[in-house]
């Protein structure tokens, strides 16, 4: 819920935040009115893109509820549709600090100017 407290700062900074998940858009859609989220809410329900980006969580098998769920991780991707850079965890529990998402996207956007 982080990501959506500091929405505004990535608003100011011409930054559009959206997050991605393996959940059906039904799932995201009720999660987002639960938590008041608001910025989009990305369907990957076949895990193509967390497939494509290499952040499957392995700990999962086929079969299991959370097989296909990613790994946590933020990519900030430019004007462009290049990757301007890229945060990751390895325990589901954890997410990238909220500074670092900033300093980077203050960076990105001085950076397209």
């Amino acid at each position: 819920m982080e990501l959506s407290e500091k929405k505004a700062v990535f608003d100011a900074l011409g930054v559009n935040v959206a997050a991605m998940s393996y959940d059906t858009h039904a799932t995201n859609s009720k999660f987002s009115d639960r938590y008041g989220i608001t910025f989009p809410l990305l369907a990957d329900k076949n895990t193509v893109h967390v497939n494509a980006f290499g952040i499957r969580n392995d700990s999962y098998e086929e079969g299991h509820r959370a097989y296909g769920v990613p790994l946590p991780g933020v990519f900030l991707v430019d004007g462009d549709g290049n990757i301007y850079s890229k945060f990751a965890e390895q325990d589901y529990r954890q997410r990238p600090a909220m500074e670092l998402l900033i300093e980077s996207a203050t960076n990105m956007a001085a950076d397209q100017d």
